[in-house]
């Protein structure tokens, strides 16, 4: 099953129609070979108003089908979500790769943190910055 069909489905599943728009955001989602920002999809959208892309990348970030990757530099880039569950990302300063990671022991200790400082905790993220396996070997 492609990975439009998944999303696709999941959509189904929750209850939100698969509109012609949403599917053309969708396919280009799907075409992205890195990670991405709304502005950049927009204008691979051109048929497409950029408010329908930003609600749009909001419902599937919602839905987990994208997930939210801000960088070292305050700026913020989007992706497919490959797991569909909660996840973190290992973010390489050099290239730009992104790579997803689930540590449950990670994600109970900033639920004890929460709990110990009185704080309701709605959700978290965690991103890592450093060079990944490939920028490391390069000169």
């Amino acid at each position: 099953m492609s990975t439009t069909e998944q999303s696709t489905d999941r959509l189904g599943d929750t209850g939100y129609r698969l509109t012609a728009p949403r599917r053309a955001v969708l396919e280009a989602i799907a075409g992205a070979n890195r990670p991405f920002t709304i502005e950049e999809l927009s204008d691979r959208l051109p048929n497409i108003g950029r408010a329908t892309v930003f609600r749009t990348i909001k419902l599937l970030q919602e839905l987990d089908i994208v997930c939210r990757v801000p960088l070292e530099d305050g700026g913020v880039r989007y992706e497919r979500s490959r797991s569909g569950r909660h996840h973190h990302h290992l973010i390489c300063s050099e290239c730009g790769s992104v790579t997803e990671f689930s540590d449950p022991t990670l994600d109970e200790a900033i639920e004890r943190s929460a709990t110990a400082a009185s704080f309701e905790l709605d959700g978290h993220s965690a991103e890592l910055y450093g060079r990944c396996p490939t920028c490391q070997r390069l000169p």
